[in-house]
């Protein structure tokens, strides 16, 4: 997802319920990993805000606070029907997650075919290369490579990565990819593509590739999702609620 959803109020309701959808679950177990914003607090609210009231079993797992709640990182990812990677700095999600050795655990996850998404460094992380603010103006950096060729999001938010995109694909510095604006996904089947979606009309995305030494778009044509205002608004979370929560999960 290119960004938007459930951290950016209002929010991107559609594709909260469309990342369930995909699931083989009739009640999900998803699993936020916030570590690219440094398990900010924030982040874990707003996702148990957005998935509370639908019909799945919201969690998280904190990598920074191991030491306070410490579990079985690999029994817990590998427990669930979805991980959701949020948002943040791609650079610094990876090397934690080369720490704790999540690299092949969410390699596992996928080869057993849990559902992997994210928004923003948590779409970027699963492809070949993605491009990161991680070090202030945008660069290109290695993902996982799970899946093949490059990323990049934010592209009608943030219009300096564009060009930064653009001059990567035409060098060869990345692989040709896939460009998304905010509240648009797009869904994979092993590495294949399956589609396009948007839950914001007007929105879209782009196959960027090299042709003839230039950097060449060729736009998609995204599934409209249904608006925000056609779906039933999720039930406030409040903050004592919140930490109820984390209290039964430890």
């Amino acid at each position: 997802m290119g960004g938007g959803g459930f951290s950016c109020p209002p929010g991107d309701p559609a594709l909260d319920r469309y990342a369930l959808e995909v699931a083989r679950a009739p009640h999900p177990r998803i699993c936020l990993l916030p570590t690219a914003g440094g398990d900010a607090e924030e982040q874990i609210r707003r996702f148990y805000a957005a998935f509370r009231h639908l019909p799945c079993e919201p969690t998280h797992l904190s990598l920074f606070r191991l030491g306070l709640e410490p579990v079985d990182v690999s029994a817990v990812l590998l427990g669930q029907d979805v991980l959701y990677v949020g948002g943040g700095s791609m650079l610094n999600l990876l090397a934690v997650w080369r720490a704790h050795r999540l690299d092949a655990i969410l390699r596992e996850a996928w080869e057993r075919g849990i559902v992997l998404c994210g928004i923003s460094a948590g779409s970027m992380c699963w492809f070949e290369a993605g491009v990161t603010t991680s070090f202030g103006a945008p660069r290109p950096v290695r993902g996982l490579g799970l899946l093949p060729g490059s990323n990049s999001v934010h592209y009608d938010a943030e219009p300096a990565r564009r060009p930064c995109f653009h001059e990567a694909i035409r060098t060869e510095a990345v692989p040709p990819g896939w460009a998304l604006d905010d509240g648009v996904g797009l869904l994979f089947s092993g590495r294949d593509l399956v589609e396009a979606v948007s839950a914001r009309r007007g929105a879209g995305g782009y196959w960027v590739e090299e042709t003839r030494g230039q950097a060449v778009e060729t736009a998609l044509q995204p599934r409209v999702l249904p608006g925000r205002e056609e779906l039933e608004p999720p039930t406030p979370l409040s903050i004592a609620e919140w930490r109820e929560a984390r209290v039964r999960r430890r």
